[in-house]
């Protein structure tokens, strides 16, 4: 019988990642290198990506499949220099993994105001994270995902949240004697952003069906990075399985992903946070 395992197998092609240098952004280079993917691991700061691709190397890692380039992902031309160096060098994306986003602080006080809450939010700041987090996906998707139509396959995956199909509880951001108005909150970017991002796998997933580009979303929990006990407790008691996720645990959801083992999978949104969204 056929070992289904090779199905899992990527080896000849090169996934470009945005955000590599992040906490899943790392994790998500290792997932695909286990895989034999080559990947291209993109994000602003080139001098974090080296060290990463060093730590890659010195875990056992083939350095000539791990290839490090500086992109802006909110500038147009920054994404097509790369896409242009990399067909200069013969290299043909078949996987986008577009995982870059800010990572939005809860905590912010400046001048005795949370400018975080919606009341005191600033355009200047809605504007930044929108262009990150969700222009950035639409701008890579435009451009590598049209060169994977004109080659007639390839997958993009855009890492999403579960908090693209539930609302934040603002409650576990709580602090007793904290006046209302200095309570933490998750700011609305993170929720809009990680809604459009579902909204746009879809649009791609019909969009270039038939060029045999597929494109699908993975809506990762909250991960474990030592954060604050009470918040951690707070989180904790909302999710069934009674824990965060470590950030190893999305490892195979991403190899399933973004390998033939989800060949007729299109448009679905997969959700991994400990049973969090279903109650």
């Amino acid at each position: 019988m056929k070992n289904r395992d090779t199905k899992f197998n990527n080896k000849n092609k090169t996934a470009l990642i945005t955000g590599a240098a992040g906490l899943l952004g790392v994790q998500h280079c290792k997932a695909l290198l286990d895989i034999e993917t080559s990947v291209v691991m993109t994000d602003l700061n080139n001098d974090i990506l080296k060290d990463i691709k060093k730590n890659l190397i010195r875990d056992g890692y083939d350095k000539n499949k791990i290839h490090c380039f500086q992109m802006d992902i909110t500038n147009e031309k920054s994404i097509k220099d790369i896409a242009d160096h990399l067909e200069k060098q013969n290299t043909h994306i078949d996987i986008l993994v577009n995982n870059a986003a800010v990572n939005p602080t809860t905590s912010s006080i400046e001048n005795d105001i949370r400018v975080t809450r919606l009341e005191n939010f600033l355009l200047e700041k809605w504007n930044h994270e929108i262009s990150v987090g969700l222009t950035g996906c639409f701008l890579c998707s435009k451009i590598f995902g049209t060169k994977m139509a004109e080659y007639g396959s390839g997958v993009i995956l855009n890492i999403s949240s579960d908090l693209s199909v539930i609302a934040p509880d603002q409650r576990i951001y709580m602090k007793r004697n904290l006046k209302p108005e200095l309570q933490a909150v998750k700011p609305i970017t993170y929720s809009v952003i990680k809604t459009g991002v579902i909204g746009l796998t879809r649009y791609l997933a019909s969009y270039w069906a038939d060029k045999g580009v597929r494109s699908n979303a993975l809506s990762p929990g909250g991960v474990f990075a030592n954060q604050d006990k009470d918040f951690v407790s707070n989180l904790e008691d909302l999710i069934p399985l009674g824990r965060m996720a470590n950030s190893d645990e999305y490892v195979s959801a991403i190899q399933f992903l973004c390998s033939d083992a989800s060949k007729y999978m299109n448009g679905h949104n997969l959700v991994i946070d400990g049973g969090r969204s279903i109650i």
